[in-house]
């Protein structure tokens, strides 16, 4: 195709940033709810299974091509990077490690796009502001895990404990690495759906290998679950995966990576609020300024975007585009 560029309506791109900033924010909530009647592999692969099976079951009701093996295959890589790997981290840290932590710590997905996103390590590294939020971004995390990292020096502390924190840092990694793969690996007329969909199904049976190994099949039992771990599902299943990924992955395909990665503004603010308002978990003061140094990171990161955007139309925001080059 010609490099022919599509406006997408401002609107739908504020929509679709709220939905993922609030809605995502409040996963983390959920997911340890879910928690409660659910073990971590069985819950991963029963929510992303059956949210990918209702999402393809509407994309071919409405005629949408759906077996495209080109589109399927890298929606299979980021899917499972994406949710098989970042957000399996996220549910399986769940278990030992406060919602709210985990939100904070996710944070610095942020961090790794810029690190992790080859195409513009020349843009990206020339720059002042973004090497300087990289820099604040990793003092943030230090701030974050430190009063954790004291405790486990001066007491015994759970082995799972200890290795959901080291996961805490490979899972934004993993996030980031899948969204780069599938912005740079998207075309302009692929279905947002389809794709989405194939992500979905992807990273759902990626979680069946680790429900076998940990033999959660084998003792869980479905008659047990009580009514708000449904509840927490469906809320995940709905809002969570069909609603805010598809507007996820829509934003990476027309608005800047970097950019799309600023829901890490909102999500942990929205996390923490839920945990301290309907949960008896606790966030210290030095984890409260880790996430404020990380959000002043992700700042710096994108100031030069903001300003290359204002100098270009006169406005903070510019009209979004969708074209074949990659933004």
């Amino acid at each position: 195709m010609a490099n022919v560029k599509k406006t997408a309506p401002l609107l739908f791109v504020y929509l679709a940033f709220a939905i993922v900033y609030i809605v995502w924010g409040s996963t983390y909530f959920f997911i340890q709810k879910a928690l409660a009647g659910f073990p971590p592999f069985i819950l991963g692969s029963f929510r992303f299974i059956v949210a990918g099976l209702l999402l393809i079951s509407w994309c071919k009701l409405t005629g949408q091509q759906i077996f495209n093996k080109r589109l399927i295959r890298h929606a299979a890589v980021a899917g499972v990077l994406m949710l098989g790997i970042g957000n399996g981290i996220v549910i399986w840290v769940e278990q030992f490690i406060p919602s709210g932590l985990v939100a904070i710590m996710v944070a610095s997905a942020a961090i790794w796009f810029v690190i992790l996103d080859k195409p513009k390590w020349k843009e990206n590294f020339g720059n002042t502001s973004t090497v300087a939020g990289l820099i604040v971004g990793f003092i943030g995390v230090i701030l974050l895990f430190g009063e954790q990292l004291l405790q486990i020096l001066n007491t015994d502390q759970s082995p799972a404990l200890i290795f959901g924190m080291i996961l805490l840092v490979l899972g934004p990694a993993a996030w980031a690495a899948g969204s780069l793969y599938a912005k740079h690996h998207s075309k302009p007329e692929d279905s947002v759906s389809v794709n989405t969909a194939w992500q979905m199904i992807a990273a759902g049976i990626a979680f069946l290998p680790g429900g076998l190994i940990t033999s959660e099949f084998k003792t869980f039992n479905w008659t047990t679950i009580p009514l708000d771990a449904w509840l927490s599902v469906g809320y995940l299943v709905i809002f969570g995966s069909i609603a805010a990924f598809s507007a996820y992955v829509w934003l990476l395909k027309v608005r800047p990576a970097t950019q799309v990665s600023t829901y890490a503004y909102v999500n942990p603010v929205v996390a923490v609020l839920l945990s301290l308002c309907f949960t008896e978990e606790k966030i210290s003061l030095l984890q409260i300024i880790g996430l404020v140094v990380i959000l002043v990171s992700v700042l710096l990161i994108n100031l030069s975007k903001y300003r290359n955007s204002k100098n270009h139309s006169g406005q903070a925001c510019p009209q979004p585009t969708l074209s074949t080059e990659n933004t």
